[in-house]
């Protein structure tokens, strides 16, 4: 029996200005960059959003735009993502990882209280699987530390907390993944959005290699001599086939994010009868995750995985948490990290299946 898979990329069945845009000249970021943005944008309620080639980029940029120096410490949770914290030792930062409540997945916020020092340059707050955390809290740690927050979104494009779409809840900064199984997808990409109007121009510059385009060219379009690069910056804008793709499925996204958040709520009726010793993480009136996974928690995590996909349902624990991997140094024991991993289970819950026909328990 072929199993329903946890992921798959969407694509729309159609891209009727693709092959204009291949031949028009015109493949770097343009007129479909814009528009993508203006449509994240639009959605999330954040008029201040950059697209960007994939979600390292968007790490990068904000890393960049925060001014992160060699030493400098992030507080974050080991429970996501590896392309969520390798980031921060490629620009030579010290990862201090705060703990995760066992119960939500989500960072604590009195573990990472306890984790700032006077060389804590930012806490990024991981959405886990798309599942909202502590979102009020973390933000009020940071306004009364003087630290800003960065929502990492990876998984979380399209989540709720309180009637707000992640990228507009009081997050210094927000760090979207639009690689090939999020939703949407541009094939690779990512975005950036800002709360604050001056780091969102210095994004603008950052994100294309320091120059300021109003002022990079003369009138007769040759490199103005006059037009200084006083700040580093990456190559990271999103091409035009990306962009394009990335808004044809804007225009789908509440869609395919309705059949998500369908199939989550068949599968809490499902899981009431047919399973045992388990519970439904994280899913509140305050919060409204995407469903990019169904998520749950069992104290008998291995058996229960096998009896899954037995069941014809493609079932994983997703990530491992990133305190094991040696290249953030020393592993440090996590009390929450232990027991939410030795729990969580993600199941399929995406746009590509109705759960009502094809449920084999």
């Amino acid at each position: 029996m072929e199993m329903i898979p946890l992921f798959k990329p969407y694509m729309p069945s159609q891209l009727p200005e693709l092959d204009l845009i291949l031949h028009s000249g015109a493949l770097s970021y343009g007129k479909w960059g814009r528009l993508f943005e203006s449509k994240i944008g639009q959605y999330i309620g954040e008029r201040q959003v950059l697209a960007v080639n994939s979600f390292n980029s968007a790490m990068l940029l904000a890393l960049g735009v925060i001014g992160i120096e060699p030493g400098d410490e992030i507080i974050a949770s080991p429970m996501s993502c590896l392309a969520s914290n390798q980031p921060f030792v490629t620009q030579h930062a010290k990862v201090v990882w705060a703990d995760i409540d066992p119960v939500t997945g989500s960072l604590l916020p009195d573990s990472v209280s306890s984790k700032i020092t006077t060389k804590t340059r930012a806490i990024f707050h991981n959405h886990f699987c798309g599942y909202p955390g502590y979102i009020d809290e973390i933000n009020t740690i940071g306004k009364d530390n003087g630290i800003l927050v960065v929502d990492d979104a990876i998984e979380a494009f399209g989540t709720e907390y309180k009637g707000n779409k992640i990228g507009n809840t009081g997050a210094d900064i927000t760090v979207f993944s639009f690689q090939t199984v999020r939703l949407p997808n541009t094939v690779d990409g990512g975005a950036i959005a800002f709360k604050d109007e001056e780091l969102y121009n210095k994004a603008i510059q950052v994100r294309d290699y320091g120059i300021d385009r109003t002022k990079f060219r003369t009138s007769n379009a040759e490199i103005n001599i006059a037009c200084d690069i006083n700040i580093p910056g990456f190559g990271c804008t999103l091409s035009e086939i990306n962009s394009y793709i990335g808004c044809l499925q804007m225009d789908i996204i509440d869609e395919l994010l309705s059949i998500q958040r369908e199939n989550a709520k068949k599968w809490i009726e499902i899981l009431k009868g047919n399973y045992f010793d388990l519970t439904v993480l994280n899913y509140d009136k305050q919060n409204n995750p995407n469903f990019w996974v169904f998520a749950i928690l069992t104290s008998s995590k291995q058996k229960l995985m096998e009896q899954f996909r037995t069941d014809g349902y493609y079932a994983s624990g997703v990530h491992l948490p990133n305190n094991y991997y040696s290249v953030f140094g020393e592993k440090v024991q996590l009390k929450g990290v232990e027991d939410f991993y030795s729990k969580f289970i993600a199941l399929p819950c995406g746009w590509w299946f109705d759960l009502k026909s094809n449920i084999n328990v």
